[in-house]
């Protein structure tokens, strides 16, 4: 009998909903687990505000027909006396997410490991929107022998294209209106490599353009392969472009395979509009 293991942070929307969607066709048994997990937040993070919202996600998972939902406390998770840790190195664990979230994957790779333990998955389902968390754990299945099939699920995105996220809730209607300048610029880069440009710095150069005419505080628009999570010297299908910003107080990521995805779809309506606030 096999067992398909979604992990999540609460606060479940369709992007979940996708997930326990592919783990029931896929696996006989589906567990979700649903853990705000404190160690993946670097001092001055929203762990504090970081919605929950444990009743309606367990009435949400029982309409999908999850057969299981784990929900531990923090001193479940990390007893009094906790002195195992997880370190993360190589490309995927040590620049970009990590170099501005100190201790962030070292603390994704606790929870999996804690988690795959548990609940002793066949397949473990992640969004594609968290590449670089998807390839850390990737590593960690295949580093610690675990068995464990990851499974990386397309980004979903609501109707105006923003992928979404737990943390979009964060967001006034003129922040949203910003935000949308983030898949604008992965769906023009898209565009400029479906037509031949191939050179990263070029692509990157459109994004970033496109989020600073929104006023979007970058931390990192790159572009790594898609296994190893290094640089590319030249765009190829299969790169992925990650990207990493605020608005606000709000810090979202978004990301994009060159040649792959599919990029996100605006309605006219929706390219026209003028967020107040754009520099």
């Amino acid at each position: 009998m096999s067992v398909g293991l979604v992990p999540t942070m609460g606060a479940l929307h369709e992007g979940h909903r996708s997930l326990v969607r592919r783990a029931r066709a896929e696996c006989d048994r589906v567990v979700v687990s649903v853990f705000v997990n404190p160690r993946q937040f670097a001092p001055g993070e929203d762990y504090e505000r970081y919605p929950r919202s444990l009743d309606d996600d367990i009435a949400m998972l029982a309409e999908q027909g999850v057969h299981a939902v784990y929900a531990p406390g923090v001193e479940a998770m990390y007893p009094p006396g906790s002195a195992t840790s997880v370190r993360v190195t190589g490309p995927a664990g040590e620049r970009l997410e990590a170099e501005r979230r100190a201790g962030h994957f070292d603390g994704v790779a606790l929870v999996v490991a804690k988690l795959f333990i548990a609940a002793r998955p066949d397949r473990a389902y992640f969004g594609a929107k968290d590449a670089q968390q998807c390839a850390v754990v990737r590593r960690l299945a295949a580093d610690l022998d675990t068995g464990v099939e990851v499974v990386v699920c397309p980004t979903v995105r609501d109707h105006d294209g923003l992928a979404l996220s737990s943390r979009n809730a964060y967001l006034n209607e003129e922040e949203r209106c910003r935000a949308l300048a983030i898949p604008r610029g992965l769906a023009a880069a898209a565009r400029r490599f479906d037509d031949g440009e191939h050179d990263p710095g070029t692509l990157i150069g459109l994004v970033q353009a496109t989020l600073d005419e929104a006023g979007i505080a970058t931390d990192y628009v790159a572009i790594v392969d898609g296994d190893a999570f290094s640089d590319c010297a030249t765009a190829s299908p299969g790169c992925q472009i990650l990207v990493a910003g605020r608005i606000g107080t709000t810090r979202l990521i978004d990301c994009l395979r060159l040649g792959i995805d599919e990029s996100p779809q605006f309605s006219d309506a929706h390219q026209q509009t003028e967020c107040s606030g754009s520099s």
